[in-house]
């Protein structure tokens, strides 16, 4: 069952078109990701769905209520961790737990938050104080106080350290493990290959794709690479025994080493060739074909641009 509805999504500031007819549905219990890099239209979109921004056109459905119009009732079921998420530096953690549950009707107990999340022993600590780790699940607890049935996270992890980012990622598994739909805003490839069941990825206002992950992957006709070292002594010409091979591109040899470039399943066709071919190598290894490969494949450009 759809929990979020967006169609034909348009949102401009003065002459700039932000939003031009995004659409999308979210289903229920999902981790759903909008991917895109920064001035895609992915922070616009996702206020607009939380009901912080009025669209210029088109309409939007959250769990059957429309944000611009029922807002009070859906903050009230909704939670909320916004990109640029700031608390004053000396309130205590415990303090910001109990005063977000008072902006709520039946909130959740923050008492069994600060166990849930892991930070019964930063309970007096001042927020000015935290690390960035810390914060974050300090953020998520927040935008589960009000005991959502949709929450909003809104790049989570950007500036943490990798031990930092991984630790939160497990913490949104969690937050969709207790029964939570989660719509996770990202400009990092791996965090949305981790996480999301379905990703929308925004681009320059609209929805260039919107699949799994391994479907985007799978659906574009990216170039990748596979690389085998020759044997001692092997003196053949490797770009003369693949590159007539099916969808193969190029061949490189530089010493034994040797990169075959290509799309498609040629990995396969030059491994049945090499062994047709009685051609012994070692350390083969194909390269995986990513999540930024499918963005700059439905782009054109790579998303750090």
């Amino acid at each position: 069952m759809a929990v979020i509805e967006v169609a034909d999504l348009s949102k401009r500031y003065g002459d700039r078109t932000v939003l031009d007819g995004v659409s999308f549905t979210v289903e229920e219990g999902e981790i759903f990701g909008v991917l895109g890099p920064n001035g895609a239209g992915k922070t616009t979109t996702v206020e607009c769905m939380e009901g912080l921004r009025r669209p210029d056109g088109g309409s939007i459905r959250v769990l059957g209520l429309d944000p611009a119009k029922d807002g009070r009732v859906l903050h009230e079921r909704i939670g909320v961790q916004l990109q640029h998420t700031q608390l004053p530096e000396n309130i205590k953690v415990w303090e910001a737990l109990d005063l977000y549950a008072s902006f709520y009707a039946a909130p959740k107990d923050w008492r069994g938050l600060l166990d849930e999340w892991g930070l019964a022993d930063l309970r007096n600590a001042r927020f000015g104080k935290l690390s960035g780790g810390q914060k974050q699940r300090l953020f998520i607890a927040l935008a589960l106080v009000g005991d959502p049935e949709v929450a909003f996270l809104d790049e989570l992890t950007t500036g943490l350290d990798p031990q930092a980012r991984r630790a939160t990622w497990e913490l949104v598994k969690r937050v969709r493990a207790s029964g939570v739909t989660v719509v996770l805003v990202s400009h990092f490839m791996d965090e949305v290959e981790e996480l999301c069941d379905r990703v929308a990825v925004l681009d320059r206002g609209g929805v260039v794709a919107l699949d799994t992950p391994a479907g985007l992957i799978d659906g574009v006709d990216a170039e990748h690479q596979m690389r085998f070292t020759l044997m001692d002594g092997d003196t053949r010409d490797p770009a003369s025994l693949l590159g007539g091979v099916p969808g193969v591109s190029g061949v490189v040899r530089d010493g034994r080493r040797v990169t075959v470039t290509g799309r498609g399943d040629f990995a396969t066709a030059v491994t049945s060739a090499l062994a047709r071919e009685l051609v012994p190598v070692a350390d083969l290894r194909i390269d995986k074909r990513t999540l930024d490969d499918a963005f700059v494949a439905l782009t054109g450009r790579s998303l750090q641009l």
